[in-house]
């Protein structure tokens, strides 16, 4: 094959550094609208951004021009970045070091942009912790929970 073809699609999942440090509602589209901008100008295409006021989600096709890890960064970086010129609140504001992504087949990607879309009514049921371990079992991850969780 002379060219180079991928369709990779991600969900990505991470979380505020500090629990006392939340994202005011108010905010919260203005930082998916700076996070999809942050994915695009990376050759990826945002797809779904959702989250609470302790952390995110979001759903992209993958560049084949970038690595994971490397768009993870750069998102998390640039948008703890921007945030804090929206508010003083925001003047520690981090993300955790960690995150979570899972691989995303096409045949389930409307029931992945439906989950991200509800994540308030979720989270009314389930914590953050609780809905990234029932993740890590479906996907059969194995992970260090006192890293995972910890700040």
């Amino acid at each position: 094959m002379s060219q180079s073809l991928t369709k990779i699609y991600v969900h990505i999942v991470f979380h505020v550094k500090s629990q006392s440090l939340t994202i005011n509602p108010t905010h919260k589209h203005l930082l998916y609208s700076y996070i999809r901008t942050v994915i695009s100008d990376r050759d990826s295409v945002p797809i779904e951004i959702n989250g609470t006021s302790d952390h995110i989600h979001i759903l992209c096709l993958l560049s084949k021009n970038i690595a994971l890890s490397k768009l993870v960064e750069d998102i998390k970086r640039h948008s703890s970045r921007w945030i804090k010129t929206l508010d003083g609140k925001y003047s520690k504001f981090a993300w955790q070091g960690g995150y979570a992504a899972f691989s995303v087949s096409q045949s389930v990607l409307e029931k992945t942009i439906n989950y991200i879309k509800n994540q308030e009514e979720h989270h009314r049921k389930r914590s953050y912790k609780e809905e990234v371990m029932l993740f890590l079992k479906e996907y059969g991850m194995e992970y260090n929970e006192d890293y995972f969780f910890s700040d």
